[in-house]
């Protein structure tokens, strides 16, 4: 795969440095990024020496050899750069979420659809996670037979004094269910086999961050298909005496037992991260993931080449971020939050 190379445009989000990784693992070559910002551009660029930063971001857009850009924007900022990309040749690998209104969705399927380009959205609570990844290989096997219920929970850490301007801008981040809960969205349509689901409830609210109102620090969604239902919610209320961001949790309830996922925690003591329990008709059992295999990286760059859809179907990339963007709305209609 190294005859593939990659660059990156805006590096708002640490999540970029896992993007970088993801395809560098696969084998292919990172060449160049663009960041506005020296401050992260430092960091960035003595992490991967590799690349050479560039000045104006066409040296990328116009370099026909390279075939992949790589964003974490600015979530309101990334479809201007992925459209731009994919209007110059390129696939496109962005962090979450991948657009903050439905009129940058309609754009980017509309230029999807005009280039045949490449869309992905690296959705890291599932690709990035390897008990995820063992979730769905168990499933796929029959381990609990048909799924008709996730609970799926996102709590996050705050980090406040850290966390840059924009994050805390209604308009800029795109809204928690927008953005954090991408992620359950699309592990929802993928332990549910489908590609569509009706968004039943969502609410959002600012509970206990007065100071900025633009922040929605709690939200939740019920969501439904005709063979399964889910809960989601999502959060910034990680206590301080939790080792780590998040206590990442999915629950996936089948016909014959379940699955619990404790993506980065197990808080009963065991080590690390990638911890699966699963109950079924034998009893149960836990399994330790830290060895299981990532194939996303893999996938994608194969998709890249032969213009697959293996690593994730572009409809349900889409239709992630689409429920993520109507479950956003419908609790903005609802809900007591009113910040801007």
């Amino acid at each position: 795969m190294t005859d593939i190379k990659f660059a990156v445009i805006g590096i708002n989000h640490g999540h970029i440095y896992g993007q970088v990784e993801c395809l560098k693992r696969a084998g292919a070559e990172f060449v160049a990024f663009f960041a506005e910002e020296d401050d992260l551009a430092a960091d960035f660029g003595a992490k991967f020496t590799e690349a050479r930063r560039v000045t104006d971001r066409r040296e990328i857009l116009e370099d026909e050899t390279i075939a992949i850009v790589a964003t974490a924007a600015i979530p309101a900022d990334r479809a201007e750069i992925s459209i731009a990309a994919m209007r110059h040749g390129k696939d496109v690998l962005s962090d979450k979420p991948g657009m903050t209104t439905f009129a940058q969705l309609d754009e980017i399927e509309a230029v999807q659809k005009e280039t045949g380009r490449i869309y992905s959205v690296l959705y890291s609570e599932h690709f990035e996670t390897r008990c995820t990844v063992k979730a769905g290989e168990l499933i796929a096997q029959g381990a609990i037979g048909e799924v008709i219920q996730t609970v799926g929970l996102g709590p996050h850490s705050i980090s406040n004094g850290k966390r840059p301007n924009w994050f805390f801008e209604r308009n800029r981040y795109g809204g928690i269910l927008c953005d954090i809960a991408s992620h359950q969205f699309e592990q929802f349509l993928f332990f549910s086999n489908t590609l569509d689901a009706e968004v039943i409830s969502a609410s959002v609210a600012n509970r206990a961050h007065p100071q900025h109102p633009g922040l929605q620090d709690v939200g939740d969604v019920h969501l439904k298909t005709p063979r399964t239902t889910g809960y989601v919610r999502v959060d910034w209320f990680t206590p301080k005496g939790l080792p780590t961001w998040g206590d990442g949790r999915l629950t996936i309830l089948g016909t014959e037992g379940y699955i619990e996922l404790r993506k980065y925690i197990d808080i009963t003591g065991r080590e690390g991260k990638d911890h699966l329990f699963i109950v079924d008709g034998e009893g149960t059992r836990y399994i330790d993931c830290s060895d299981v295999a990532l194939p996303f990286g893999d996938q994608f760059l194969a998709d890249v080449r032969d213009r697959t859809e293996t690593a994730m179907p572009q409809q349900r990339c889409f239709n992630a971020m689409r429920l993520a963007l109507k479950a956003q709305q419908l609790a903005e209609e609802t809900s007591e939050w009113t910040g801007k």
